[in-house]
């Protein structure tokens, strides 16, 4: 009742004090705001005033300056200012008649500070007719500002988090080979083939794998034999077979002597093409083009053979560089590396974590540690004994960002930068930094570095909520039951995918509530907000104040009451 006595009073000056210096009356009731309540979108709070300048209104030598201004407790903005004149003031500004009125069309937008969730907005004027200054009142033409949309920094404080992940492999498979090479036409092991190098690494591994049963564990070892693509079909696989037999032989032979056990597992290829293939295309021979075109055109390995052979120039270097290397046979041993079990990797850590990985110490911070001070052990110890590994200090952040100390994270993710500028995760988790601060162009410039992180998805769709991009940040974040989901949904008017959100959230907080209470307010469920308001306040108690100047309750002034 006062404040309807006030502006009626405030109407009434204008009309006194303009009316006496020939401007007519102009009141709240001659503009329109669009949107009222008026609304942040991307750290901006955008209106357009719709002006119906009444008749009567603008003196034929009158000039009207009116600048929209945005008033808080404790502080105000003023917009850009738009100028009308009368018919008979030679200038360019916007005529308005005497007699007729008119209407005009401003566009303004004033940055965001949180103290506007509170606020008025009035029109000012600056008046003269002729020479004479003339006093009109300012006019309030719209209130508040429905800030849900600024809430992304809160919400991205839980959902653009991505921890560096170690590379940690329990089994790692690997294999040890070797090969035998037979002269033309024979199947017999020379003893100058079994005394070469690779035959004796190949005796050695299986000696250290029967050593270290416990860190090396065989699974299989292949025989693949070979005969070369010259010659009889017939008769080359019969010697491809002979050659897989007496080569299977002699790795049993030498299982038997290491006291392995385990499959051997033999195949022949009766002319190998693909080898010879192989070998031609890195060679230099000369014509090598004309032979690789014979093997593409023709499949017949006889018709494939004489049409080599006719190759006159270049056959006999085949036979003297290429065959030889075809006759052989391949052994193949497959072994698994076992590492550290989860309780040798603790204990390790506890006597002398210097004989761990850098991969073995991260995976005991992401994976084995219980409490996020076990993690910040562990990734402390990572950053101590590999310092230029970017993960350990990317991780830290996390925990920091985690307990709220954004400061703090920012360190660590700017030292993680330090060692690798271009790694996904700290770029990522710097978009969110840069989103809490407001910076949404180094927002979107690290996020842009860190799309190939865990929490991509949740950076971009937090992105776009900041750049009033609503549907396109409710799409990134459709898979994710966070925060940041919900919020873009709520934005975005999907109220019932934004409720199946926020039920969906393992470890509500007094975000969580508090969104849950914007949803109830939009579809005017009065219980239903009063009931997460006040679980939200109980989780933090800043909310109370928020909600009480959130225009998002504005129709509920029991709500409010009841807080």
């Amino acid at each position: 009742m006062k404040k309807n006595i006030y502006f009626a009073l405030c109407a009434a000056a204008s009309v006194v004090l303009a009316g006496c210096s020939g401007f007519g009356k102009i009141t709240s009731e001659n503009f329109n705001v669009t949107p009222t309540p008026l609304e942040y979108v991307a750290g901006e709070v955008p209106a357009t005033i719709s002006a119906n300048i009444p008749a009567k209104f603008m003196p034929k030598k009158g000039v009207v300056t009116c600048t929209p201004v945005l008033k808080w407790d404790g502080g105000q903005q003023a917009g850009a200012s738009k100028t009308f004149q009368g018919e008979k003031v030679e200038a360019n500004n916007t005529v308005i008649s005497y007699k007729n009125g008119g209407t005009a069309t401003m566009r303004v937008s004033f940055p965001y500070q949180n103290e506007m969730a509170k606020s008025t907005l009035y029109m000012q004027f600056a008046a003269k007719k002729g020479n004479k200054e003339v006093k009109i009142p300012e006019v309030k033409i719209g209130y508040g500002v429905m800030a849900t949309a600024a809430l992304v920094s809160e919400a991205a404080r839980t959902s653009g988090r991505s921890v560096a992940p170690d590379k940690f492999q329990r089994i790692i498979s690997q294999k040890q080979e070797a090969a035998v090479k037979f002269l033309i036409n024979q199947a017999n092991l020379r003893g100058s083939e079994l005394n070469s190098t690779n035959i004796k690494e190949f005796i050695a591994k299986m000696k250290e794998i029967k050593k270290d049963q416990k860190g090396l564990a065989i699974k299989n070892v292949e025989v693949s034999a070979y005969a070369s693509p010259d010659g009889k079909y017939d008769f080359n696989e019969k010697l491809a077979e002979k050659r897989g037999e007496v080569s299977e032989q002699y790795v049993n032979k030498q299982l038997k002597a290491q006291k392995l056990s385990t499959n051997v597992d033999t195949k022949y290829t009766a002319e190998d093409w693909d080898g010879f293939k192989e070998l031609v295309s890195q060679s230099n021979l000369q014509d090598k083009e004309v032979i690789l075109r014979v093997l593409s055109m023709y499949q017949d390995p006889e018709q494939r053979e004489q049409e080599i052979r006719n190759i006159a120039t270049v056959y006999k270097d085949l036979a003297d560089a290429v065959l030889p290397e075809l006759r052989r046979s391949r052994l193949t041993i497959n072994y698994d590396v076992i590492g550290r079990s989860d309780d040798e990797i603790v204990e390790q850590c506890k006597t002398d974590a210097t004989k761990l990985s850098v991969e073995e110490i991260l995976y005991a911070g992401n994976t084995i540690a219980q409490t996020d001070a076990e993690k910040a052990a562990y990734y402390q110890k990572a950053k101590e004994l590999y310092p230029s590994d970017y993960r350990s200090y990317n991780n830290l952040g996390v925990l920091e960002m985690k307990n709220g100390n954004v400061d703090k994270a920012d360190e660590y993710y700017q030292q993680a930068l330090a060692q690798d500028p271009n790694a996904p995760e700290p770029n990522a988790n710097m978009s969110t930094i840069a989103l809490i601060n407001g910076d949404f162009k180094a927002a979107e410039l690290y996020a842009a570095k860190g799309v190939n992180a865990s929490s991509a998805d949740d950076n971009l769709g937090n992105l776009y909520v900041a750049q009033g991009k609503y549907d396109q940040a409710a799409a990134k974040l459709s898979k994710s039951a966070n925060n940041s989901a919900a919020l873009a949904q709520i934005l975005a008017k999907d109220y019932s995918a934004a409720t199946n959100t926020l039920n969906s959230i393992k470890n509500p907080d007094a975000l969580t509530f508090y969104l849950k209470a914007i949803v109830a307010a939009r579809q005017n469920e009065e219980a239903v907000i009063l009931t997460n308001l006040k679980q939200s306040i109980q989780k933090d108690g800043n909310y109370r104040q928020k909600a009480l100047n959130d225009c998002e309750f504005y129709s509920f002034p029991n709500i409010t009451k009841a807080l």
